[in-house]
């Protein structure tokens, strides 16, 4: 037993040195900024501005919405689903009136 946790702990901080996602943390779509967004796998700040930029004509409803984002497809949709999630919508950019 006392071996696992050690395994268990390298392996989270693996994850926290490479800069991924730990599964209990999810990433907000319509929140989280294109710098966290290119945390996710296979999301570099390419894609990560494709979907601020997505979101910003039409915020997203559910997560599997990021399939719509050009350059995200069912295999990246299927390696990030379980670190994202969908809260409210960003609030707007701007001067508020």
């Amino acid at each position: 037993m006392r071996r696992s946790n050690m395994v268990t702990a390298v392996l989270c901080g693996l994850v926290l040195a490479a800069g991924g996602v730990l599964a209990s943390e999810r990433i907000d779509l319509n929140t989280a900024s294109a710098q966290e967004l290119a945390r996710l796998p296979g999301i570099g700040p390419a894609k990560a501005e494709a979907i601020v930029q997505h979101r910003a004509q039409q915020p997203f409803a559910r997560p599997d919405d990021l399939r719509k984002v050009k350059g995200i497809g069912d295999k990246l949709y299927d390696r990030v689903k379980d670190q994202v999630t969908v809260g409210g919508a960003a609030p707007p950019q701007g001067r508020g009136g």
